[in-house]
């Protein structure tokens, strides 16, 4: 009998952690809050004046941060760590062409323990494998060190809850990187949903619709993910694995665990066909890489229920050959807004008429978020998947030196996050509702809805 692999015992431990079916529901466990511990809505911390930073995993993003942080204001970038010393060198070359000084330089297996546990870095930044995400930021918590992580910041649910409790319990920030929040479009719809431009939101949609089959089958030499891991993942899992770019900016505009809560998701899967197609085209039908399994189907839609009644749908999408696409869909009982494929403004009342041109430009204008009209020209210029990834670096250490709440904190890490296991669990059990735990234990409502905050 073969032994089951690593990912499908994590998801049958999963299905053991939720409770047999009530009324055609899969239930999942809410652990009590541990004696001692509060929660984290709204939490700030005291003012870090200038913010020491600590990068772990310099692949294919680690260096775009660094760079980023080269042109950041409060600012010292202490330790740089990576598997690969040679991948420390040449963030080091980016600190010297930026006229700063030398970071210290760790690499290895351990060496990510030593950058956390050093006593000057405030905030370590992990560019890391997924699965390599939820374990370095706990650690980095429980040596007293705020963290901001790459997406999605937890694999399992008990993950989601690690994340959850460390933060809690440590009183340390605890950042997804969720960039897609920071784009200028999805900001000014925020503002514009913010402001009853749309009237009541009743429906949204997101996704993450991109080709990467090259990236998938290419080695690291030809700039793939290290170790194929990616590859290994559609190999072995089912349901949406990257959920939080279509999720995390429509999350805001619903005011999720502000107001609303997402309570329950149904979860379905294509069967797989673009993987084993590219497999063919690219290396043959009777390869390895053709002949290989891939459980990932090609299409994942999942539909997420809100506690108010608000639908949410998250699609997922790497293996077809589809231009790029993260939809950002609006719907409201007003109007109408979506990014992709074409940028669309429609109101009442003549929604039928979406605006065009010049009225167009001038309405975008019009709502643009205060956050980018500050500092929207700079982050263009500094780039980073157009400017958003600067922006939300920008908005991560103003809030830090100015002791402010972060936009976004451990419970939008573990809400968004556990989407993947959730929407996995459904798909293999044919679309059966599952519900989705509530991170704060009961204080979704404490807040009045999602603001960015502003110094007082």
């Amino acid at each position: 009998m073969k032994k089951l692999s690593f990912l499908l015992l994590a998801a049958a431990l999963l299905l053991n952690a939720c409770d047999k079916p009530s009324g055609g529901m899969l239930k999942t466990d809410t652990p009590p809050r541990p004696i001692g511990q509060t929660d984290m809505l709204g939490f700030r911390c005291d003012p870090i004046p200038t913010v020491r930073v600590g990068f772990i995993g310099l692949g294919m993003r680690g260096p775009g941060a660094v760079h980023r942080f080269t042109q950041l204001e409060g600012v010292e970038i202490k330790a740089l760590c990576d598997l690969y010393p040679e991948r420390v060198e040449k963030a080091q070359k980016i600190l010297s062409d930026n006229n700063l000084p030398s970071a210290a330089e760790y690499s290895g297996e351990e060496g990510w323990k030593e950058l956390c546990q050093r006593d000057d870095i405030d905030l370590v930044y992990i560019c890391t494998p997924w699965q390599l995400h939820t374990p370095m930021a706990v650690y980095a918590m429980e040596q007293g060190k705020h963290v901001a992580v790459e997406v999605p910041a937890a694999m399992t649910l008990d993950e989601c809850w690690q994340l959850v409790n460390t933060a809690e319990r440590t009183r340390r920030h605890c950042m997804m990187l969720e960039n897609c929040c920071y784009d200028f479009f999805e900001m000014a719809t925020l503002n514009m949903a913010q402001h009853g431009v749309f009237g009541e939101i009743t429906n949204v949609e997101g996704a993450y619709i991109h080709d990467l089959r090259f990236l998938n089958f290419a080695s690291k030499e030809e700039g793939g993910y290290q170790g194929m891991w990616r590859l290994r993942y559609n190999e072995e899992h089912k349901g949406n694995p990257y959920p939080t770019h279509g999720l995390g900016p429509v999350c805001q505009v619903l005011n999720i665990h502000r107001g609303d809560k997402m309570n329950f998701l149904v979860s379905l899967s294509s069967d797989q066909f673009g993987m084993t197609e590219y497999a063919k085209q690219k290396f043959g039908a009777d390869s390895p890489e053709a002949q290989q399994t891939y459980a990932l189907g090609d299409m994942n839609t999942t539909l997420i229920r809100t506690e108010k009644g608000k639908l949410i749908m998250i699609q997922h999408d790497v293996t077809s050959p589809r231009p790029y696409n993260r939809l950002h869909t609006l719907s409201g009982t007003k109007g109408f807004a979506q990014k992709y494929p074409i940028q669309t403004i429609a109101l009442e009342p003549n929604a039928h008429s979406p605006l065009k041109g010049e009225e167009m430009s001038e309405f975008m204008a019009q709502w643009e978020h205060p956050l980018t009209k500050e500092i929207g020209e700079k982050a263009r210029q500094v780039g980073g998947h157009g400017g958003m990834d600067f922006i939300m670096d920008y908005r991560l250490i103003y809030c830090l030196r100015n002791g402010l709440p972060l936009d976004q904190d451990v419970y939008d890490a573990a809400e968004w996050s556990c989407i993947a296991p959730l929407s996995e669990l459904s798909d293999r059990n044919g679309g059966m509702p599952v519900e989705i735990p509530d991170f704060t234990r009961g204080a979704w409502n404490k807040i009045d809805g999602f603001h960015h905050a502003i110094a007082e």
